[in-house]
C-alpha cells in the first residue's frame, strides 16, 4: 500500500504533453458497477438495510492524457423487504437502492474508453438507482418490474466481480450501446424482467427496458421519461451448467432508430455475447477460478464492434489469509471499420489489470490494483497508460444482516 501511495503522489506532477482524445460517438462511457450484494435470505428478518462506502485513490502515473491522481467514492444504501412476511403478499419482495458519487474522474487523465474504475460517474449526485418489486410465481418463475439495473442479473458472473475495471462487469460491446448506454450504473430505467429456472443450474431470463435511461442532458437526476422516440431495449439470456462451468449466452436489440457512425439513421443496433466461468482448482484451503467473455455489437452504430476478455481469480493462496483474493485479467475492445475510417483510430484498446483484495475485518476490505492500458481509446496520439490505485470498502448491515 505504501508503494501505491508513493507512486500516486509522484503522479501529481504535470505531463509535458496533452494529446487530444479521438472523438467518441455520443453516449455515456461504458460503466459497470459492482452491485451491492444485499439479498434477503431465510436466516434474515423481513427487512434488510445495508450501507456500503467504497473509496478509491487512483492515479495515472505514466502515459495517458495527463499524469495525476483522483479520489473517487461511491455510497450504496440498499433496503429490501419481504412483503410476504410483512403484509401477507405471497412471494413478493421490495427492493430500493440509493447511490451517492462525488463525480471525480480518472478517465479524464487516462483517456481510456473502457473506464478503468467501475465506480466512476463523472457527475456528483445523490440518486435513486433501483426501485422494483419481484413477484415469485410458483417455485421456478419470477417477475420483476420497476427501476432496474440490467447488469445486476444479465451479463454477470461471479469470478470477474473481483476486478476494478468496468470492462469486467458488463462487456464493453454491450455497455457502449444506446443514446445514454443501457440501463446500468449509474443511470437506470424502467424495466420488466421475467426469469424461469426450468432445471437445476439452468436459468432463462428476458427483459424489456426503456431505451434511454435517465436524461442525458441532466445526468445528476433520476429521470423516468417514456416515449420521445426512445424505443425499447430487448434482452434475452440463457444460463447453463456445462461440465462444471457456468455459461451465459445473450442477445440484445434496440427498437428505435440510431445515428450511424458514418451518417444517417437506421434501426438494427444489436449485439450478442457469450460468457463463462469455471473452477479450475478446488482444494480445502485454496481455489482458482477462470473466466472469459466474447461479444459483438453492430459496427454501424458503435465505436467498438467486438470485445474479448479473460482472467483468473486465486483465493486462499496467502498463508493465514484464507479469504484473500488476487487476480489478473485482460479486456480488449476492437474498433469498428466505420469508426476507424471516420477517426483514424487504431484497431483496439487493451486493458490489463492485476489486483489483490484483503478482508481486514468483516466490515473492511482493502484492494490495491495496477492497470496497463494499451492505446487508450484506440487513439494513436495517446501513449499507453499505467494506473495505480487502492480501493477501500466499508460495509455494514444495519438491519437484518
Amino acid at each position: 500500500m505504501l508503494v501505491s501511495a508513493l507512486a500516486l503522489a509522484l503522479a501529481a506532477g504535470p505531463h509535458p504533453e496533452d494529446p487530444p482524445v479521438a472523438p467518441v460517438q455520443d453516449g455515456s462511457l461504458p460503466h459497470s458497477h459492482t452491485h451491492a450484494p444485499a439479498e434477503i435470505e431465510e436466516t434474515h428478518g423481513p427487512i434488510l438495510v445495508q450501507l456500503t462506502y467504497t473509496s478509491e485513490l487512483i492515479g495515472n502515473v505514466a502515459g495517458g492524457v495527463e499524469r495525476g491522481a483522483r479520489y473517487l467514492d461511491n455510497l450504496d444504501i440498499v433496503f429490501e423487504a419481504d412483503l410476504e412476511k410483512l403484509t401477507g403478499w405471497n412471494g413478493a419482495q421490495l427492493h430500493l437502492y440509493g447511490l451517492y458519487n462525488n463525480g471525480a474522474s480518472i478517465g479524464e487523465l487516462v483517456g481510456d474508453a473502457q473506464a478503468v474504475s467501475n465506480i466512476e460517474t463523472g457527475t456528483r449526485a445523490i440518486r435513486l438507482y433501483e426501485a422494483w418489486i419481484d413477484q415469485k410465481i410458483g417455485e421456478h418463475v419470477s417477475f420483476r418490474a420497476g427501476l432496474y439495473d440490467l447488469n445486476s442479473e444479465f451479463d454477470a458472473l461471479d469470478a470477474s466481480g473481483l476486478f476494478v475495471s468496468s470492462a469486467h462487469g458488463i462487456g464493453t460491446d454491450f455497455s457502449q450501446s444506446g443514446q445514454n448506454g443501457p440501463s446500468i450504473f449509474p443511470s437506470t430505467s424502467l424495466a420488466a424482467r421475467l426469469e424461469v429456472k426450468p432445471a437445476e443450474g439452468w436459468v432463462i431470463r428476458t427483459a424489456i427496458l426503456d431505451g434511454v435511461p435517465g436524461d442525458p442532458a441532466r445526468p445528476a437526476r433520476t429521470v423516468i421519461r417514456l416515449g420521445n422516440g426512445d424505443g425499447a431495449l430487448l434482452v434475452g439470456e440463457v444460463e447453463a451448467p456445462v461440465a462444471g462451468a457456468r455459461i451465459l449466452v445473450g442477445h440484445w436489440r434496440y427498437t428505435a432508430p440510431f445515428d450511424m457512425i458514418d451518417g444517417g439513421r437506421d434501426t438494427g443496433n444489436s449485439g450478442t455475447y457469450i460468457r463463462a466461468e469455471a473452477p479450475l482448482l478446488r482444494q480445502p484451503d485454496r481455489m482458482i477460478d477462470g473466466f472469459a467473455r466474447f461479444g459483438v455489437a453492430s459496427g454501424r452504430f458503435n465505436m467498438f464492434d467486438s470485445f474479448a476478455s479473460a482472467g483468473f481469480k486465486f483465493t486462499g493462496w496467502v498463508p493465514g489469509r484464507g479469504e484473500d483474493e488476487f487476480g489478473v485479467a485482460i479486456a480488449s475492445a476492437f474498433t469498428s471499420d466505420a469508426y476507424r475510417t471516420l477517426t483514424g483510430a487504431l484497431p483496439a484498446e487493451v486493458s490489463l489489470e492485476a489486483t489483490y483484495r484483503t478482508q481486514l475485518a468483516p466490515w473492511l476490505a482493502v484492494q490495491p490494483n495496477v492497470h496497463y492500458i494499451r492505446r487508450p481509446s484506440a487513439d494513436p496520439l495517446i501513449d499507453d497508460a499505467v494506473v495505480l490505485g487502492i480501493r477501500t470498502e466499508i460495509s455494514f448491515g444495519l438491519l437484518g444482516g
